[in-house]
């Protein structure tokens, strides 16, 4: 029995297609077939996927084989899933960043999450667009655009940012062109995307999942994570996502019989008797995302949640000039080792070589603006300066024993919570980003867990709320947004009762 004509595919959670699928009311295949569709009929308007996966049906059949002689391999066996084109897979696709100078390379191997979303059963449909090496070329950059891919547009309005970088991800899911999706973020790359397109996105704690196989930007706080229409999916992808790698250090302690249960222990009661701090300090930067901000706080207190107001945290600009000599430090010498690793004729093997590349492609690498990042990174001297182990040392001081750390601490709070970002604003390739604030950099730069979900509407464009919380305690942040979400229902699709915008 294949998928009707009918949108009612939108409305399953990933625990619903498998049901379908044991139940045989669809075939995996059936569900490659419907999201290839809807990918060609609208994505055109959209841009957020950046090529499929030509071998999407062949998989999808064995696993309906597998399935048809009673092996279901995890939650997500036969799921058709999207990842960011920063991710390596050992196939016919590409991984690009984006770049024109990578257009075209092929890994020799899995990135370590796509071998466990592979040993899962999920089908991989493709994979998407995002900002150019994950945003981390310009300071002007125009989130969502990429000299290979273009521009991403937002779902809910086309003139307006997805965010960026992982923001092909995040418009795959809410234009239901995959069941999820798999983000990347050193600063607000998964949440700021999954909260201008009314989507959950998890930034778990930095090692929960290896990075081996991601391009770098900084791995003291890069991470992969999952964007989907709910907690309950997102849990189901990240449960599948994490694990240990012998290549990545930061996921040793998951070596030492490290659990966190995400599938099965969702609880819709999980705020009550919980204490919340409110950060004001990294509210307060538009005045309708404040009072959607008010409205959730209400909803934390019917949910049975005390709110704690008062709490402060260091300035996210103090912290952000410490942060970005560590971005710039790291980035040169990660990405260096990535480049120098790819065994295909790429056009570049180092940063040098791609700043040189961008140089004598200017026309079609940077018509909109520049790459001021990668010539401040080329110009550091790598992780022994002393410039660098100070940034280093007050990140970690602001944003965990001065921050997080301290404040939880002092006013016996779980968590924290704070708007994630502002409204959507216009595309602007000529500018660059307006954005007038939001609040990912304690969690990105401690390298701490953050979870947003759906907060609101303003005049049809979503605005999302974060939950912030110690290292290792990703289960539990993810519980307080599951109990918020069962009480605040609040997201809608693209085009429904809150789209006002044409």
């Amino acid at each position: 029995m294949s998928i009707s004509e009918s949108d009612d595919i939108e409305f399953l959670s990933i625990r619903d297609l498998g049901s379908g699928l044991d139940q045989g009311v669809f075939t995996s295949y059936d569900l490659v077939q419907h999201f290839l569709k809807r990918i060609s009929s609208e994505d055109e308007d959209f841009n957020s996927i950046a090529f499929p996966n030509p071998q999407a049906e062949d998989i999808a059949r064995k696993m309906d084989e597998e399935r048809g002689k009673g092996r279901v391999r995890s939650a997500l066996h036969g799921i058709p899933l999207v990842i960011k084109d920063n991710i390596d897979t050992a196939d016919e696709m590409m991984t690009s960043a984006g770049s024109l100078a990578l257009d075209g390379s092929r890994a020799h191997r899995d990135a370590h999450l796509v071998s466990r979303l592979r040993a899962g059963g999920a089908i991989i449909l493709g994979k998407s667009n995002l900002s150019e090496w994950a945003n981390f070329r310009s300071t002007r950059s125009c989130s969502g655009w990429s000299s290979r891919g273009g521009q991403v547009r937002n779902s809910y309005a086309l003139d307006r940012t997805p965010g960026g970088s992982s923001s092909g991800s995040a418009v795959a899911v809410a234009r239901n062109f995959c069941a999820g999706a798999i983000g990347t973020e050193t600063d607000g790359s998964i949440v700021v995307p999954a909260a201008m397109t009314s989507l959950v996105g998890i930034k778990p704690t930095v090692g929960l999942i290896s990075r081996t196989g991601i391009i770098p930007v900084a791995p003291s706080q890069d991470t992969a994570g999952p964007i989907a229409k709910t907690v309950a999916d997102a849990s189901t992808i990240l449960a599948v996502l994490m694990g240990h790698d012998s290549e990545d250090t930061s996921t040793n302690v998951l070596a030492k019989n490290f659990h966190q249960n995400f599938l099965g222990s969702l609880n819709p009661k999980a705020l009550q008797g919980q204490r919340i701090g409110v950060v004001r300090n990294f509210a307060r930067f538009q005045d309708t995302v404040d009072q959607a901000f008010e409205d959730a706080l209400t909803i934390l207190k019917f949910a049975g949640a005390e709110v704690i107001d008062g709490i402060v945290l260091p300035d996210q600009q103090t912290i952000r000039e410490h942060e970005i000599v560590v971005l710039r430090t790291e980035f040169k010498v990660a990405l260096n080792a990535y480049l120098a690793g790819l065994t295909d004729r790429s056009r570049v093997s180092s940063l040098s070589e791609l700043i040189h590349f961008n140089e004598q492609n200017r026309l079609e690498v940077m018509p909109y603006f520049q790459q001021e990042q990668f010539l401040a990174a080329e110009a550091t001297f790598g992780l022994d300066d002393l410039k660098y182990k100070k940034a280093l040392e007050e990140c970690q001081r602001l944003s965990r024993r001065d921050g997080i750390d301290r404040v939880l601490s002092d006013h016996s709070c779980c968590a924290l919570v704070a708007p994630t970002t502002s409204t959507p604003w216009a595309i602007d390739l000529i500018n660059g980003d307006n954005s007038l604030g939001g609040s990912s950099c304690l969690a990105a730069v401690s390298g701490y867990p953050s979870v947003t979900l759906p907060m609101g509407y303003i005049a049809g464009l979503p605005v999302g709320l974060s939950f912030i919380g110690k290292a290792w305690e990703d289960i539990f942040i993810v519980n307080l947004a599951y109990a918020f979400e069962q009480v605040s229902l609040v997201r809608y699709p693209p085009g429904g009762p809150a789209q006002f915008l044409e």
